[in-house]
């Protein structure tokens, strides 16, 4: 699996994550962004305080974004290589 125009790797949680979905919703496809794998080479990494990071991630969606998304993207983790990542699945908007 590498990136696409509807699928987005991160190492760790960035600024750009509300601007990145909203790319996403625009798009007609939707997309999905995983936190926890290295954009640069597609390995997956450890997310410290996971629970936390998921938590904040659906916060900042929630908050940061206007009009309101909810019911268009879903945070959820997910192991890989045996290590947990968090996958954050983005509907298109209308």
């Amino acid at each position: 699996m590498t990136e696409s125009n509807r699928i987005e790797y991160k190492r760790e949680l960035t600024a750009s994550l509300e601007k990145e979905v909203i790319a996403f919703l625009n798009y007609r496809d939707g997309g999905i962004i995983y936190i926890g794998i290295d954009d640069k080479t597609g390995k997956t990494v450890s997310i410290k305080n996971i629970d936390q990071a998921q938590l904040q991630i659906k916060d900042r969606l929630k908050n940061n974004i206007s009009p309101s998304i909810l019911g268009l993207f879903d945070v959820i983790v997910q192991e890989k290589d045996g290590k947990e990542i968090i996958k954050i699945i983005v509907a298109a908007g209308s």
